[in-house]
This record gives C-alpha cells, structure tokens and sequence, in this order.
C-alpha cells in the first residue's frame, strides 16, 4: 500500500510527517512555495543563469531576496551553484535533477493558468 501525503517514508528509511513542524520535507515546501522561490525555478527551467540574468528574469525581485532565497534552494538540493573565480566572481545558477522534477508541477502550472487567462486578464 502507498503511503499517504501526509506519512511518507523517506530513501534512507525515515518517515516523514509533513504536518510536522520538524519535517524536512515541510522546509523544502516552504523554499519552494515562498513569494520567490516558484519564480526562480520557473526562471531556470529553460537552463542555467547568472546571478544578474535571473534578477533581471525575476520583476520586482531584489538582490538580497534572489540571493536568500537562492541558498535557500541550494541547500534543500533543488538549485546548483557554480562560481568562476573571475574579478568580480561570475556566479551560475541551475537545476538539479531534484529541482527539475519539484519544476516541473510548477511550470506546468504556471502554462495552465497563462493559457486560461483572457488578454484582458494577462494587461
């Protein structure tokens, strides 16, 4: 029998409780679902992108926004981080195999509701 939402066994055998505040898996839901986290996977999904691409990519976002929550992602394994060692440092941003799969739901929400908006609705 498959394991409910809420009850779920993890690879390495622990279970996790998502209506736990202590649950992993509820932080990783937290960074994707927060006011930037959906944009900045949304904005990645076509490929990798400098710091500056995406805050450009990303209306409204600010730096100290796109860079928190970039670690944010990046610790939860969704986003990789690449840094050249240049003067100034060019820092490159993508998805994980774990990131592209979290997307993809997300994109293809995002296609769904744009498609479904009137012209009217889209100004």
């Amino acid at each position: 029998m498959m394991g409910s939402v809420q009850h779920r066994e993890g690879e390495d055998g622990k279970r996790y409780d998502v209506f736990h505040t202590d649950c992993p898996a509820r932080d990783v839901v937290d960074h994707v679902t927060s006011r930037w986290g959906i944009w900045v996977l949304i904005s990645l999904r076509s490929g990798s992108l400098r710091f500056y691409e995406l805050r450009e990519s990303i209306q409204g976002i600010s730096e100290k926004m796109l860079a928190q929550t970039l670690r944010a992602l990046v610790q939860d394994g969704l986003v990789w981080r690449e840094v050249e060692p240049t003067a100034p440092p060019q820092v490159t941003y993508g998805l994980t195999e774990f990131g592209r799969d979290v997307g993809e739901p997300l994109t293809e929400l995002f296609d769904r509701i744009t498609l479904r908006l009137s012209p009217r609705n889209a100004e």
